[in-house]
């Protein structure tokens, strides 16, 4: 998974067909759950643009998009947002498929 380096890469990549932002820091246990399924994730929904954003970095980008909990994601379709799991609880596997399987594409 590719880590968002900067806001000029913020703009550029949410106006792609599908992009998905997962917002995470090291020291969260919940994000660190998830790190054992990720690539696996990411390999069954190939469709899709994954990418990590080190909230503790990109602190306002949470702020304007919201994401006061993490791990979160949120997905953008050419610039406009079309779907949101974000909240401060631990997700499962299950939970992060379901989500992508009801973005808007």
């Amino acid at each position: 998974m590719e880590k968002l380096k900067s806001m000029d890469q913020y703009n550029e990549v949410i106006q792609n067909e599908l992009t998905v932002l997962m917002f995470s820091a090291d020291w969260c246990p919940d994000c660190r759950f998830i790190d054992p399924f990720l690539p696996e994730l990411e390999q069954e929904n190939d469709w899709m643009n994954l990418y990590y954003v080190d909230r503790d970095e990109f602190i306002d980008l949470c702020a304007d998009l919201s994401v006061f909990g993490i791990p979160s994601f949120v997905a953008f379709h050419k610039g406009e947002e079309t779907g949101r799991f974000v909240s401060k609880d631990r997700k499962t596997k299950e939970e992060i498929q379901e989500f992508l399987n009801g973005i808007k594409r």
